[in-house]
């Protein structure tokens, strides 16, 4: 066989999934390397896809032209819009999966993608020649040349398996770990450390009361990831809610001497936001009862997930606890709950392009980058399978920005700040999340992957249209003209007050009571004109249309007072730096600033801004030396 390509990424998890997905859709001729190519795609842990911020993340990564929305949206057994109380910003998608049918219908995209090759084996070393990675040997003795590698391991590099005093390698449960691959990459001075994460327990929904517990449905109106999909494929199912108790944790108590958590086993560092059931009964002795979420793994399947449960506690007591649940009085199980422990490397020793400082054409994205999540994996990995190919083609750079995309959020999270901790996204990290909602992903996004050749016409087109379409209501919304007497005595059936005086429609708009679907049978000229512009638009799209004006005419004057913060903070990120101070001898800054800024070698005066230790007064005399 020939074993030269342009583009080489190793493991095929979310992160390795998508950058060779883009890699081959962009046209490089690319290899995905895989221990197991029937676990392309595995849902280790939850099998959901989006929540708080991930779901805008799976938005930006469908805009850009990747492939987790499509494949969530024909996989979903449930669909719901987390947040919806709340404003527009903080509204986040999540769906439900097949466990198994993600993973065949990832392998089906793969399959059929141009470009694209599939190899079963294991790399074990990395091939550097000239400062410049050139490729991997592997397991099986062959040796892949390449233009470009992109690292995706996940957790799998010196993987260790913990339950209670059982200790074991591996990357998942009943899966090898990889070895020698994190030490030749180290041995050319990247640095690396351990993280930990864990998973809970697998239970047969046959042993299961749900009498006892109570249910929980999926969103009746349909929604989905994807701006190309159009409808559900699958039979929706619910999930259920349950809660441990004093008994239940009593039994888990038991277990804390065995805990790797708790014994010294275990040394790495875990995911604060997604604790085990056992750090949250050592950090909040004081609750009586912790939420648990059963939730169903298949359509067809008997196997269910207990989110809330993860656990390294011994296998018995783990078991033991969960029947003291009343549900779960005659439970039995698949398997029990694991730590595992894993390799991951510096990633403030990166580019935000996901290229290595150290190594040329060397990339890295998943939880190779200390990050935990499926969402965010795949979307460092678009981002490193768009940019290496760009970089084998001697082109610019695409990077998102803090005010364009949560992508650009988690990216510059990770290569300014570093990691301490698996870096998991929240709304709250970004400051302009106003203009980050998950409605309007495609309008900020798709351009760009059109113009780098990774979003299809169609995809190109179908956003245009919908642009047009919202453009066309606004505009009518903002110049149609309303009388009181006319509106009034409508206006309290749908819970608002009578106007005072005569306003455009927009401003009634604006009312939190008033929505574009209650106040449009009051109004035939409104309605009429909505369904023109809507014509041969499909429900879902119509829908789609709608949501997305009614945020813009609601929040008006938030997004554009957002849009010129950040426009502010522009100015900043056009103010290049890298090269220009040797900041070790800058005796104006402090002892803290000078070292972080010469570990960091920041790009820009915005990215020095954003690194923790460098104070507003060291970058205003950075300004000052820059004659600003």
């Amino acid at each position: 066989m020939d074993f030269e390509y342009d583009i080489v990424v190793i493991g095929a998890g979310h992160a390795g999934c998508e950058a060779a997905a883009a890699s081959a859709n962009m046209g490089a001729k690319t290899c995905l390397m895989t221990m197991d190519m029937n676990k392309i795609a595995q849902m280790s842990c939850n099998p959901a896809v989006g929540g708080i911020a991930k779901g805008q993340i799976v938005r930006e990564i469908d805009a850009l032209g990747g492939q987790m929305g499509l494949v969530t949206d024909r996989c979903s057994i449930q669909f719901r819009m987390l947040n919806q109380s709340k404003g527009p910003a903080m509204w986040s998608p999540r769906a439900q999966c097949d466990r198994e049918k993600f993973i065949w219908t990832w392998r089906e995209v793969l399959d059929n993608t141009p470009n694209l090759s599939i190899w079963q084996d294991q790399a074990v070393e990395l091939i550097v020649e000239d400062g410049m990675a050139k490729g991997v040997r592997t397991l099986l003795g062959a040796e892949f040349r390449a233009q470009a590698v992109i690292i995706t391991a996940g957790t799998f590099l010196n993987g260790l398996m913990h339950i209670g005093k059982v200790q074991f390698p591996g990357g998942r449960i009943a899966e090898p770990a990889a070895t020698g691959l994190t030490e030749s990459i180290t041995k050319h001075g990247i640095r690396c450390g351990r993280m930990k994460t864990g998973t809970p327990v697998r239970i047969d929904k046959r042993s299961v009361d749900f009498s006892k517990a109570e249910r929980q449905d999926g969103d009746t109106h349909y929604n989905c990831f994807s701006f190309m999909s159009e409808k559900k494929k699958l039979q929706q199912l619910p999930c259920w809610i349950i809660y441990t108790n004093e008994e239940v944790h009593e039994v888990l108590r038991t277990g804390f001497a065995d805990s790797p958590l708790f014994n010294g086993q275990i040394q790495s560092i875990g995911p604060r936001y997604c604790p085990s059931i056992e750090t949250k009964l050592h950090v909040f002795p004081e609750r009586g009862q912790h939420m648990l979420f059963l939730e169903p793994e298949g359509e067809t399947t008997n196997e269910m997930y207990l989110n809330g449960y993860s656990s390294s506690l011994p296998m018995d007591v783990q078991i033991e606890a969960l029947r003291h649940i009343p549900a779960f009085k005659n439970i039995e199980v698949y398997r029990p709950g694991y730590a595992i422990e894993y390799d991951y490397f510096d990633p403030t020793q990166l580019r935000h392009s996901l290229e290595s400082k150290i190594i040329s054409k060397l990339f890295f994205a998943g939880q190779v980058n200390g990050t935990t999540g499926y969402e965010e994996a795949a979307g460092q990995g678009i981002m490193a399978g768009i940019n290496a190919v760009r970089a084998i083609r001697g082109d610019e750079s695409v990077v998102l920005q803090r005010d364009q995309a949560y992508i650009g959020v988690l990216i510059d999270d990770l290569v300014t700040k570093g990691v301490d901790e698996p870096y998991r996204m929240f709304t709250s990290r970004a400051e302009y999340r106003i203009l980050l909602r998950q409605d309007d992903a495609d309008m900020r996004l798709t351009e760009i992957g059109y113009r780098i050749g990774l979003a299809t016409q169609e995809r190109y087109d179908r956003m245009m249209d919908k642009s047009q379409r919202i453009g066309k209501i606004i505009q009518f919304a903002e110049n149609f003209s309303l009388k009181p007497a006319i509106i009034n005595p409508s206006l309290p059936k749908i819970g608002t007050t009578p106007l005072s005086h005569g306003c455009k429609l927009s401003e009634l708009l604006g009312r939190p009571q008033v929505t574009i679907s209650n106040i449009m049978p009051f109004i035939e000229p409104f309605q009429k004109a909505v369904d023109k512009i809507c014509e041969g638009c499909s429900p879902t799209r119509r829908d789609e249309i709608i949501e997305a004006t009614e945020v813009r005419i609601k929040y008006k004057g938030y997004i554009e007072r957002e849009r010129q913060m950040a426009e502010k903070m522009v100015r900043l990120e056009n103010i290049k730096i890298k090269g220009k101070f040797d900041y070790m001898n800058m005796k104006q800054i402090t002892i803290e600033a000078r070292q972080k800024l010469t570990a960091i070698d920041p790009e820009t005066l915005a990215q020095a801004s954003r690194i923790p230790g460098v104070s507003p007064s060291d970058i205003n005399v950075l300004l000052v030396l820059m004659g600003r």
